[in-house]
């Protein structure tokens, strides 16, 4: 598809766009402290206008007490609470619906990649609409890595596209996009369902790799037969509403 770019070179940083950076969280207080406050360091380089958004999924542990000490001490920092666990996808739409400023990037709360390689991207959004990465030397199990594969290219036919990772949690917006996309999915479906729409409305897609590092802490739910049992009935419904939308 000639929307989608891969491999384009990183142009100049562009400080004077507002960011708004948003992290979903599902019991991540063992982790979510040092992500927080390492990104608000990243964007003080980058961005005169910026905000970080801790979306807190219903988590069980102390993700709510670190979120909440963190927002009344940082003043760029926002902690928003689901009472129960609604789901990766409703976190997403809360953290993209909260989001304020010009651009919305957002990455998981597990630590899994660094928040520092999120500036390179922003010189990109001169020419792009979204920036879609990929993990490099993903530190994933085999059996994970495998099923993550077979997802992609069954969503990349079903929908047409050409991504590499479609679910990587480290991408990038124009906050613009929301307001002409209606996101449905609250499960795995998300990532999918965001480029399949903006897409179809003509958004442009370039996509970078990142550097994706071992979880240290938490764990992930996104093996579970029942996030992706879930995916799939998502994924026929979005298909057959995109495909009564064209």
């Amino acid at each position: 598809m000639n929307d989608i770019g891969d491999n384009v070179e990183v142009g100049e940083g562009v400080r004077g766009r507002s960011v708004s950076v948003f992290f979903p969280c599902y019991n991540e207080g063992d982790s979510v402290e040092v992500l927080v406050v390492k990104a608000v360091e990243v964007l003080r380089g980058v961005s005169e206008d910026f905000e970080v958004i801790i979306v807190d999924d219903g988590s069980s542990d102390s993700t709510r007490e670190v979120s909440d000490r963190l927002a009344g001490e940082i003043a760029e920092v926002v902690a928003i609470h689901h009472q129960t666990n609604l789901g990766y996808g409703s976190a997403l739409q809360t953290g993209f619906h909260a989001a304020s400023k010009e651009l919305v990037f957002y990455t998981d709360g597990d630590g899994q990649f660094d928040i520092s390689e999120m500036p390179e991207l922003l010189g990109l959004m001169g020419e792009y609409d979204i920036v879609s990465c990929y993990r490099l030397n993903r530190k994933d199990g085999p059996v994970r890595k495998l099923n993550a594969w077979c997802w992609g290219k069954l969503v990349c036919f079903v929908f047409g596209m050409k991504v590499r990772d479609i679910d990587c949690a480290f991408k990038l917006f124009k906050r613009k996009i929301f307001d002409d996309i209606e996101m449905q999915s609250t499960g795995a479906l998300i990532d999918a369902e965001i480029l399949a729409r903006s897409l179809k409305k003509g958004y442009t897609v370039v996509q970078r790799g990142v550097h994706h590092y071992p979880r240290t802490a938490g764990s992930s739910t996104g093996a579970n037969l029942s996030v992706i049992f879930r995916a799939f009935k998502e994924l026929l419904r979005l298909r057959k509403e995109i495909n009564r939308e064209a």
